[in-house]
């Protein structure tokens, strides 16, 4: 792979990179918003800067070079190193590394909060952001939340929204007793 070759790719994969969190950090943003009207006016204030921003771009086209400029900078530290592209893999991850049980209950507990439950799409965006999971369906982490030992239940209601995920009970329900106590 040549130079320019190398330096397209980290420019496309660091772009998206950028764009996702960029999108994810407004979207927690709107989201957060403690009522729906917050959450509208929050909505509103974003399309406002938008609008604004294509406004000012459109008076002085100019200020597109400092905006790329800008753009470039951030993709270039959010993009993955040149090595990794040019050997086209992902980042190492073994797959034998699966967390134990107390760590996937850990994570989900704190998912959780003070939410009856969380869905399985949160655990899996949590997941993914933090570099797991990468090309893992719905179906791969119920999967193996459940080979793990966590029940997955298919209508966990959080915030007026239903889907598969786990509720808390699930969670904090007492381990069984071993048999030999159990008798004496």
């Amino acid at each position: 792979m040549t130079r320019r070759q190398r330096a397209a790719e980290r420019l496309w994969f660091g772009s998206g990179e950028v764009a996702r969190r960029l999108a994810g950090r407004t979207a927690d943003w709107v989201r957060k918003g403690p009522t729906r009207t917050h959450r509208v006016v929050r909505i509103l204030l974003v399309l406002l800067g938008l609008y604004v921003a294509a406004r000012i771009v459109r008076a002085a086209p100019t200020l597109m070079w400092a905006i790329t400029a800008v753009w470039c900078w951030c993709v270039a530290r959010a993009s993955r190193p040149t090595e990794e592209i040019a050997e086209g893999a992902a980042p190492e991850v073994e797959p034998d590394a699966a967390p134990g049980p107390d760590a996937v209950r850990t994570l989900l507990v704190g998912l959780i909060g003070d939410r009856p439950g969380v869905h399985l799409s949160t655990v899996l965006a949590h997941l993914q952001k933090q570099g797991h999971g990468q090309g893992w369906s719905m179906a791969d982490l119920r999967a193996r939340l459940e080979a793990a030992g966590v029940p997955v239940r298919r209508s966990v209601k959080v915030a007026r929204r239903v889907a598969y995920g786990v509720h808390r009970d699930d969670l904090t329900a007492p381990s069984p007793q071993p048999a030999e106590e159990t008798a004496a």
